[in-house]
């Protein structure tokens, strides 16, 4: 419990310690030049080996003496400030946080240094253990650390009470303090949470402490990409698999019975990533879960101006920070999880992409990023019903038409990513949509849906002269081709043709030799809510999510492109994960480089193969 604000005005006992002296009398003999009682000070300040008893005398002197502790003093204090006060006696934390109370009003100009000392008890201590000639570092007793945050919580709320000014010097010391991100994923966890519990009492610093978080969030999750986090899962299965097969035969079947735990954090394997920097994020993203539902959900119930007024900062931090990253894979996610609390949010949320995607005052990236967001929102969100997307699908179409009329009465009316940038990304963002929401519009009255589609007028869209199904990506193209082909809406195939036969100048690799022919993906494109691959997050995902229906692609089996040549192959197609190879070389089209569109080194779950593409009529 916090100490009462009026033990602080109570003048601290005098009691005389073992050097001599008092610390009101050793100050004095400094200013006076006598250092050799300070010195004495300082060294028995530092002793390892200090006892509870010592330093609570001391305590007590430094806090009636605190009006003398003027920035002369600046050395002592950060001796003092370094003192291992928590996990002792219940006695000496009190008496610390009483002298930081104390300390902080009479002389602010330590502020900043207390500040510090509170962020750096934010993570776990480290302490080292001899064994023989040999230093090993260890964590601090896992079962003090929720005492020690408290204490340091309690801290900051007091140094607050004294000097109100306390909140707007603390962030950049939160921000300088926060763990390197190739830390150990427990220090990031408790960082983090500690970081979200003074946004808890602190409000006003909510929405920088939330950028502070989605920062160094996003630097770990761009620094390994979604191939190398799925290797490295698929490697450790071989490799548990492998260990599996060498329990079964008796090599290794000790404690088979218990749970298999990471031997660092205690998680069950089961929910342990492989890849380090996939664990750290998954577990900050896990944190970040939590925090927004316990803001959110008071009792059990959601309570509806809470998760407004922490929808507004997460929106100014998607702003900030999300959205003009570039595929970023998982941290987008949170504003994900808060829209499916209510119908109304996820609304709010379109409507602020659609926003930025039809104002041309935008850069034209950021359109393009918004035009993605909404495409991938649409098709994925479980929460979003049949009738918000018809309503979104009806602007985005409504505003393609208009932006086509206004192209064929001026004259850049012709197929160029850099000049059409965010029509492009639209009309991906509207086949996208229709690849997985078509059936759902359909579903109760088949003439209903099919006349509401028709109304659309895709085939205006795909035979403009602006020439969409040439830049959006091919798997995209192929599948919106193949569905509203089944449904008579518009025939594709004719133009896909026609643009893969268009020859385009062929341009040698830098290395020499012949073309290279592989994908391309001229926007530059990704779909930001592609399947989660983090295992904890992908828990809370998951009830959310619409993954791909592969009775889908089996419904289109009778309508493959006609002019695909067969090919086969036994792995899945990695469709609508975003991610298309890249060449350090320039990249050059050819006729026959079409069918090489649709290969793929790896699977996914929830993608639907495109073998139907590549079989013969």
């Amino acid at each position: 419990m916090m100490a009462d604000s009026d033990e602080f005005l109570i003048p601290a006992p005098k009691k005389t310690v073992r050097f001599g002296g008092t610390v009101a009398n050793v100050l004095q003999k400094y200013k006076q030049g006598d250092t050799a009682d300070y010195e004495l000070l300082k060294h028995q300040l530092t002793d390892p080996d200090i006892k509870d008893a010592q330093i609570l005398s001391w305590l007590q002197e430094f806090r009636g003496s605190v009006m003398l502790l003027t920035k002369d003093f600046e050395q002592l204090i950060t001796i003092v400030l370094k003192l291992r006060w928590l996990n002792r006696s219940k006695e000496i934390v009190e008496e610390y946080l009483a002298f930081l109370g104390n300390l902080v009003s009479a002389q602010t100009v330590y502020l900043r240094a207390c500040l510090s000392m509170i962020a750096s008890n934010f993570i776990p201590p480290r302490i080292l253990i001899q064994d023989g000639n040999v230093n090993i570092s260890d964590s601090e007793d896992e079962d003090s650390l929720p005492a020690n945050f408290s204490a340091c919580h309690r801290a900051l709320q007091i140094i607050a009470r004294y000097v109100p000014s306390t909140p707007r010097f603390l962030v950049p010391i939160l921000a300088e303090k926060f763990p390197f991100v190739n830390k150990s994923p427990r220090t990031l966890e408790c960082y983090v949470h500690n970081l979200l519990r003074i946004a808890v009492y602190f409000p006003t610093l909510r929405l920088e402490i939330l950028e502070l978080i989605v920062e160094r969030l996003l630097k770990i999750d761009v620094s390994a990409s979604r191939q190398e986090i799925e290797e490295a899962e698929e490697t450790a299965q071989h490799d548990d698999s492998k260990t599996n097969s060498e329990t079964e035969e008796g090599l290794f079947n000790m404690d088979e019975d218990e749970e298999r735990c990471d031997s660092k954090n205690g998680a069950p394997w089961s929910l342990t990533m492989s890849h380090p920097v996939a664990e750290r994020l998954d577990m900050l993203m896990s944190i970040l879960f939590l925090y927004i539902k316990d803001v959110c959900y008071v009792n059990g119930e959601l309570n509806i101006d809470k998760t407004k007024d922490l929808y507004r900062d997460l929106l100014m931090v998607f702003d900030k920070l999300i959205l003009p990253t570039h595929a970023c894979c998982h941290v987008q996610y949170f504003m994900f999880y808060i829209c499916s609390f209510k119908l109304g949010f996820a609304e709010s949320f379109l409507e602020h992409l659609w926003k930025k995607l039809q104002n041309p005052n935008n850069p034209a990236v950021i359109r393009q990023t918004a035009a993605s967001y909404i495409g991938s929102f649409l098709a994925r969100a479980t929460f979003i019903p049949v009738v918000t997307v018809k309503a979104c699908l009806d602007l985005l179409v409504n505003w393609l038409h208009t932006y086509i009329a206004n192209q064929d009465a001026g004259n850049k009316a012709f197929c160029d990513v850099v000049l059409h940038g965010p029509f492009y990304s639209a009309c991906q963002a509207v086949f996208y949509t229709f690849i997985f929401r078509h059936k759902q519009i359909l579903e109760g009255n088949l003439r209903k849906g099919l006349t509401y589609l028709q109304n659309l007028n895709f085939e205006r869209i795909v035979m403009c002269q602006l020439n969409p199904l040439k830049i959006c990506l091919p798997l995209v193209v192929n599948l919106f081709a193949g569905f509203t082909r089944k449904y008579q809406l518009v025939f594709c195939y004719t133009i896909i043709e026609r643009n893969n036969r268009q020859l385009i100048p062929v341009v040698r690799s830098s290395s020499g030799g012949d073309s290279v022919q592989m994908c391309v993906n001229p926007l530059d494109s990704f779909f930001p809510f592609d399947p989660c691959i983090l295992k904890r997050s992908k828990k809370v995902i998951d009830p959310l999510y619409q993954v791909w229906d592969e009775s889908c692609t089996e419904d289109l089996q009778n309508f493959q492109n006609p002019i695909g040549k067969e090919r086969h192959t036994e792995e899945d197609d990695d469709f609508l994960k975003g991610e298309t190879p890249q060449s350090d070389g320039v990249v050059g089209m050819t006729p026959s480089s079409y069918d090489a569109q649709f290969q793929s080194p790896t699977s996914s779950v929830g993608s639907p193969p495109v073998t139907y593409l590549h079989r013969p009529l």
